[in-house]
Formats: C-alpha cells, structure tokens, sequence
C-alpha cells in the first residue's frame, strides 16, 4: 500500500474505534466507573499494569479489586488501616500477586499523601521540549521503587525504556489521562505532557498490523521498535500520534 492509502485507513479506522462503544469491552471502562480525578487516576493505572490476557478477565479482575477497596479507590488507599489490609490478601492476576498489590497501595498512599495528582509523578521528569515521554516513563519508574524496602519483584510490573521494554503498558495508561478529544474515550484531565509527546502502545494486535503495513521493520518488540513506529505515525498526524492507536488495534481485531 501507498503512504497516501495506509493513511486514508488508518484515519477511517480511527473514526470507527475511537467511540464509546469501544469502551464497554476495553480495561479504559474500569476507570470510566469514576468521576473523581484521582479514583480515575488510580484505577486506571492498576487497569493498565493488568492488562495482559483476556479483555474480559482484566475487566473483571479489576472491578474484584474495585470491590475490594469499596469501590472508592482514592478514599481507601489514603484512608486505610491496617487491617483493612486483610482482604486484599487473596487478591492475585497472573503474576501480580499481593506482594505487589500491597506496595502499589503503600507507593499510592505516601505520593497523594503530597500530591493532588499522579501527573507529577510523570510529567516532573519531562521538558516541553522532549519529543517523546522517555524522560518521563523512566523518571516514574525511578520515583515510584523509591520508598524504602520496594520489592525487587514488583519491578517486573512497571516498565522503563532503560531496560529496552515497549512501555506498552505505561503508554496505554498515559494516552488514557492525556489525549483529549471529543470522543468520550480518553479522559484528557492531564494537561503537563503533550499529546504529540505520546508514544503509541505496542501490543501484539498493534505490532502486527504495524510490521504487515511496514511501519515497523525493527526484529525486536522493544522501546526502539515503539519509537520507530511512533515515528511513522507522526508523518500521519505530528501532534496526535498515539490517535492511531486505535486503528491498529482495530484492524488487528479484525485479523487485518
């Protein structure tokens, strides 16, 4: 296919993605549960470090642990005693385990204890005039293992470009919080880190359509690979890369 016809696709199926109808069978309709900025923040960071396998079992794990913290996340975790611990000891999603749960909640508390929201976390690590949100994915990763005795474990779970990863996750999670547009999609409530900064998620639909469309050559599913794909997309729209997201993701659903 021509540039000019990859383009006129991506473009047809982004319309067709980005509605509302997508949310109900995505992990992005966890945080949607929720008008309180920080609830959204924080459910929709624990959807994005739990998405991977099934759509429907993330959900569900998810809304178990919603339930779990009473369905008010943010009131919970800053609130909390100890014992109100104990019921979230058997919570468990694939890997993730109550090890990493219990520190996700303990990173949570101290951070909001002095922040009124998980943007800074990302955006204090980032210039305006850094191209992509590198600086910032790595300095979160840094700040959130910072408090004493972080579990080596738990490492696993949040990604960084210093370790080569796709920051598939964490991208996801960001494009959720920063894009804005008149979709209902994502939610656009951080406004410190710009769309064009955004890095599209490269999960297994996304890259296989990416390669089959040779917008992405490189062998290995790594953070290279993301900026390279990233950068073919920005030829498509510069300050809205991450906008195709949806597109790619659509036309892997479709077996494209």
């Amino acid at each position: 296919m021509k540039i000019s016809q990859i383009k006129s696709l991506l473009d047809l199926k982004y319309l067709e993605y980005n509605q509302p109808n997508f949310i109900e069978n995505d992990p992005i309709c966890i945080p949607h549960s929720f008008t309180k900025q920080q609830d959204i923040e924080i459910m929709g960071f624990m959807a994005a470090m739990l998405a991977w396998g099934q759509r429907i079992t993330i959900i569900n794990k998810c809304k178990e642990l919603s339930t779990l913290m009473d369905n008010a996340p943010y009131d919970f975790i800053v609130n909390h005693q100890e014992d109100d611990l104990k019921k979230l000891l058997e919570f468990k999603h694939r890997t993730f385990n109550t090890t990493d749960l219990l520190y996700f909640i303990d990173f949570f508390k101290h951070y909001y204890s002095s922040n009124k929201s998980l943007e800074t976390a990302f955006s204090s690590h980032l210039s305006t005039k850094d191209e992509t949100v590198e600086k910032a994915l790595i300095g979160f990763q840094n700040t959130f293992f910072s408090l004493p005795d972080a579990p080596q474990r738990t490492r696993k779970h949040i990604a960084t470009p210093m370790r080569k990863s796709a920051c598939k996750r964490l991208n996801m999670y960001l494009r959720w919080m920063v894009r804005n547009d008149d979709a209902g999609v994502d939610f656009g409530i951080w406004k410190q880190i710009k769309t064009s900064q955004l890095v599209c998620p490269l999960d297994v639909h996304v890259e296989r359509v990416a390669r089959k469309l040779k917008l992405l050559t490189r062998k290995q599913t790594d953070w290279q690979a993301a900026l390279e794909l990233n950068k073919a997309l920005k030829k498509f729209d510069k300050n809205d890369p991450v906008k195709y997201d949806f597109a790619l993701f659509g036309l892997g659903l479709e077996k494209f």
